[in-house]
């Protein structure tokens, strides 16, 4: 199942193309919004099992918002691919890798226009996103995909001069610049995807190639990196998580690479789809 949030509205797409409104094919009984879904996520992949379409909607990826667009909780994970931390300078990390937060201001849908902040250094990070359809705490070992509502592919842009001056770093002020977590196009359940531990992962800037990997290379999968949050913090339906990103990113580059205005970024995870972003002076 794929799941759009097409101007606020839950669409069940049909195609890349066309859907149907959630809250009307339901007669009301779901939506109408992708949060109020979650929050019902049982009871809403029982009923969408067996649902029939109610009329077309067409897909316009201009009015496409994130799939979960009021997240109670934004979790980002750093050093999650082994070839990331080492081009980052740090240890594989052997415990739970270092978490931080984006803002819930900084996210966006997935076909998007940032502008880039003053004097600053932006960077790119692909990422695989996972929300989360149920309330979990102190999940066992090997139930955390139990938790988990569907996937999508997810920009962790990233300002380093923020990020990394003061005599601390600012992770989170430094990634959550407006529009600095697109987010989309749409979810995935994981069902639909061919193999859920093992997706290719790649982003291009200006067509050329810039980060190129799969999620079995991640140190904590998603199942163990969910079991691990929920160890500490309660989980909520809807709540997001970036997974972490793989090596190729413009900082660690010799000499650095970073966003320059006008150029375009496109982001792309195996079985879910694309996202752009278009980038002007801030």
């Amino acid at each position: 199942m794929r799941l759009a949030n097409l101007d606020g509205r839950a669409v069940m797409l049909t195609s890349d193309a066309t859907g149907f409104d959630v809250h009307t094919a339901s007669d009301g009984a779901f939506g109408p919004g992708l949060p109020e879904i979650y929050a019902d996520w049982a009871a809403f992949t029982a009923w969408a099992a067996t649902a029939t379409a109610s009329g077309d909607v067409a897909i316009d990826r201009s009015r496409l918002g994130s799939p979960s667009p009021r997240p109670s909780q934004v979790f980002a994970i750093g050093l999650n691919y082994s070839d990331h931390a080492a081009e980052s300078g740090f240890e594989r990390p052997d415990e739970l890798p270092p978490v931080f937060t984006k803002w819930q201001s900084s996210i966006t849908g997935p076909d998007t226009t940032v502008a880039l902040p003053p004097g600053g250094d932006t960077d790119w990070e692909v990422e695989l996103v996972v929300v989360i359809g149920a309330r979990a705490h102190r999940l066992a070992a090997g139930t955390g995909w139990d938790a988990v509502a569907g996937l999508a592919v997810g920009q962790d842009l990233s300002e380093r001069v923020t990020q990394l001056r003061g005599p601390a770093p600012q992770f989170g002020l430094g990634k959550s610049f407006p529009g600095f977590a697109p987010i989309g196009p749409w979810l995935v359940t994981p069902d639909e995807v061919a193999d859920r531990d093992d997706l290719e992962l790649w982003a291009t800037l200006d067509g050329d190639e810039v980060q190129r990997g799969r999620t079995r290379q991640l140190i904590y999968p998603v199942a163990k990196l969910v079991e691990g949050l929920s160890a500490v913090v309660t989980l909520q339906p809807g709540d997001v998580i970036f997974t972490g990103t793989p090596a190729g990113v413009g900082f660690a580059r010799k000499p650095p690479r970073l966003i320059q205005p006008g150029e375009v970024l496109v982001s792309g995870i195996e079985g879910i789809g694309t996202i752009t972003q278009r980038f002007v002076a801030g």
